[in-house]
């Protein structure tokens, strides 16, 4: 090897070192892009599954309310 090829060596492997730091970067600010959405997405639920967790209350209400009314129709 000559001394030209040598000193390209180094020059090469930092290069590709840079390329692959930056690649890394960029998909590093695209996770933390995606997770951003997921957690905002996961906020949202949340108050969604305190009103379907009413709702399976009421409807428990309403099911014994019409249970209730049955039993005094076929009493009479």
């Amino acid at each position: 090897m000559t001394e030209e090829m040598k000193a390209r060596i180094p020059a090469a492997v930092l290069v590709a070192v840079a390329i692959q730091t930056a690649g890394a970067l960029l998909w590093a600010g695209g996770a933390a892009a995606r997770i951003s959405a997921l957690e905002a997405r996961v906020e949202g639920q949340g108050s969604v599954a305190e009103r379907l967790a009413r709702l399976e209350e009421q409807t428990v209400a309403v099911r014994q309310a019409v249970e209730r009314l049955e039993r005094r129709m076929e009493g009479r």
